[in-house]
């Protein structure tokens, strides 16, 4: 039921037009989520840069239905690119293949995508393809593998989730390519028949997957707030000589941003993942529907941040 009611409330422009001029709402998100234009998300990064934190910032919206709206997407990821080298920020971008014209038509996306990739690639930038749902993973990574990896190298990378049973496979795959993946638990409600339905599964695999990435992937960015996994790694990089300019760790902006710090005192690399964009409304809605323990995980890390800094 709150699901439903979750995504429900996310499809309701009037609700959305309401929230979006409603100062405690606009609040709220503001923790979570860098305003709305390029602007004010290049003004969260700089602050998370003076804190010795980088950035990867993402244009909120996805699944978009019309050629226009693919290539509007992305017309600000290249005007977002060139506001990060004007201001000369530590960040790159992650994209979503379904805001740039994947469910319209592949030659749109594969057009729309490679002119964010030249002009990442013009500024020794790099441009991350966030995974969505299960039934876009294989189409993904075809499009990743065949299509853009092989011309830009440097320029792209890959997400993988823990939570689906497929992942080791994958991550072997990477590390054979020789891509950069960021590993996440993932955080879509999927069936038991793609994804483990139980959470000690998805944190075993995700250890697993991780201490591959570290010992043969390509600079992985290891993307978790669960202190038991990070003080894991930690333990394992140096039980294994890993340094840490090999990899870094990212988390969500806005939710535990003491253990952000504390790491970064303590010499480990740290990226955050910056949302921003009109769109911060039904983005917030549709997280917490796709996993409505997604509401017991920012409050409890909201608390737990609050106490630390008591």
């Amino acid at each position: 039921m709150l699901r439903n009611t979750l995504l429900y409330l996310s499809r309701q422009p009037r609700i959305f037009r309401f929230v979006r001029h409603n100062g405690l709402a606009k609040g709220f998100a503001s923790r979570f989520v860098a305003g709305e234009t390029i602007a004010s998300a290049c003004e969260a990064v700089a602050e998370l840069n003076a804190a010795g934190i980088a950035a990867t910032l993402d244009l909120l919206g996805e699944s978009v239905t019309s050629e226009a709206e693919a290539r509007e997407t992305g017309r600000q990821y290249l005007e977002l690119l060139d506001e990060i080298h004007a201001r000369g920020l530590n960040a790159n971008v992650s994209v979503k293949l379904t805001a740039l014209g994947q469910d319209i038509r592949d030659a749109l996306c594969a057009e729309v995508t490679t002119a964010i990739l030249e002009r990442a690639k013009g500024y020794g930038s790099f441009v991350r393809l966030d995974m969505e749902g299960s039934p876009y993973t294989q189409r993904t990574l075809d499009f990743f593998g065949t299509q853009l990896y092989p011309r830009y190298p440097q320029q792209v990378g890959i997400v993988l989730q823990s939570a689906l049973r497929r992942t080791l496979e994958d991550i072997e795959w990477a590390i054979g390519q020789r891509c950069r993946v960021r590993l996440c638990k993932g955080a879509y409600l999927e069936p038991a028949t793609v994804a483990f339905p139980a959470k000690r599964d998805v944190d075993a695999t995700y250890v697993d997957g991780m201490k591959r990435l570290m010992t043969r992937g390509q600079y992985p960015g290891l993307a978790t707030h669960d202190e038991a996994i990070i003080a894991e790694a930690i333990r394992f990089a140096r039980a294994e000589g890993i340094g840490p300019e090999r990899f870094e760790f990212q988390m969500l902006y806005g939710v535990r941003r003491d253990l952000q710090e504390r790491l970064v005192r303590e010499g480990w690399r740290v990226r955050a993942y910056v949302p921003f964009g009109t769109q911060w409304y039904p983005y917030l809605m549709r997280r917490l529907a796709e996993r409505p323990a997604n509401i017991a995980f920012i409050a409890g890390n909201v608390l737990r941040e609050m106490v630390s800094r008591r």
